[in-house]
């Protein structure tokens, strides 16, 4: 029997798709629980709702009161320009890259599954900050139930691979099945790299994911490029790289960049009229956002009631008066009124 979505619940959809907040991702799974037709042939697609309801309820919800054993949150609230998953397979250097990126006190150890929870840091460039955070490694001994759940906030990943080790490119085969089988794809295509998108996934909750790889200890391969041409001819892979190393901090500087470039981060300065602009602490939005964005970041309630703005910036006259649907550049100032 066809499903026949109707547009209340394929506006959900959308919606969810878009959402990275876990609290907003719950909600419009409410909604497309509520909005969904009601009979045989969406049976299937009402239950998985009622799954992903009850798992990321739980998620957010934390330890139960009373609960004698109970370990930290498995997913993590997004902060900073994007939330940025790390993942990889067992001793594939991911954790000492996070902890020197970040500068985290995330235990690093020789020996596999160190990382048995989401750990969070701030990789900082520029003025801004990228939360990177290091989940449990991928394996298909010790996986997670909730990794899935764990990578929704995500906007990208980095996947870090040893390539001096003999099994690399089985490993980047069980990582890349084991996501498959919770409906997460490592993606080659990044907003920012002129590329055309994937098309567009029937699966409602099909995450695809704009994906670097990180060949780490590049400091012990001195035929490095020679290792990822034959893991690329051997698997297939697509996937942009670099070459980094946390012991000798070997290409670390290009990560910054590349996330902004990548994800097409743009920064915006506020200022109160009659006063200079705030440039310690830039908003961050995505190219082609606008005013009415930047108002919904700084307070909901001022969104609701934005008359117009003035922009200083590159392309405008300072001050120029736009309106709420104007988009916005890198290191534009802006004045919101209402």
């Amino acid at each position: 029997m066809p499903a026949n979505l109707s547009p209340e619940y394929k506006a959900a959809e959308a919606r969810f798709r878009e959402a990275r907040e876990p609290s907003e991702r719950l909600a419009w799974l409410r909604e497309m629980l509520r909005t969904i037709p009601k009979h045989k042939g969406t049976d299937h697609l009402q239950a998985d709702i009622k799954s992903r309801i009850k798992d990321l309820s739980e998620a957010l919800a934390g330890p139960k009161p009373g609960a004698t054993r109970s370990g930290p949150t498995t997913v993590i609230h997004p902060e900073g320009a994007a939330q940025v998953a790390l993942i990889g397979p067992p001793n594939s250097g991911k954790s000492a890259l996070h902890a020197r990126l970040t500068g985290s006190h995330a235990e690093v150890a020789a020996y596999p599954f160190t990382t048995q929870f989401p750990q969070p840091g701030m990789l900082a460039w520029e003025d801004i900050h990228f939360q990177l955070v290091d989940l449990p490694p991928l394996s298909h001994t010790h996986l997670p139930s909730w990794i899935g759940n764990a990578l929704q906030p995500a906007e990208a990943c980095l996947l870090v691979l040893d390539l001096g080790d003999p099994l690399c490119l089985d490993e980047l085969e069980a990582v890349q099945a084991l996501l498959a089988e919770r409906r997460v794809h490592l993606s080659s295509h990044w907003p920012g790299d002129g590329s055309a998108p994937p098309p567009e996934d029937d699966d409602p909750f099909a995450l695809h994911l704009p994906t670097l790889l990180l060949a780490s200890k590049a400091d012990l391969l001195p035929n490095l490029e020679q290792e990822l041409a034959v893991l690329r001819e051997l698997s297939g892979l697509t996937l942009p790289a670099l070459a980094v190393s946390s012991e000798s901090g070997q290409g670390l500087e290009q990560i910054g960049p590349w996330l902004f470039r990548g994800l097409e981060v743009i920064r915006v300065y506020t200022k109160a009229p009659g006063r200079p602009p705030d440039r310690d602490r830039p908003f961050t939005l995505r190219r082609g956002e606008t005013v009415f964005d930047l108002a919904v970041k700084v307070h909901r309630e001022l969104a609701g009631g934005l008359k117009y703005a003035r922009v200083w910036g590159q392309g405008h006259f300072d001050g120029q008066q736009v309106g709420r649907e104007h988009t916005l550049g890198d290191g534009d100032v802006v004045e919101l009124h209402n």
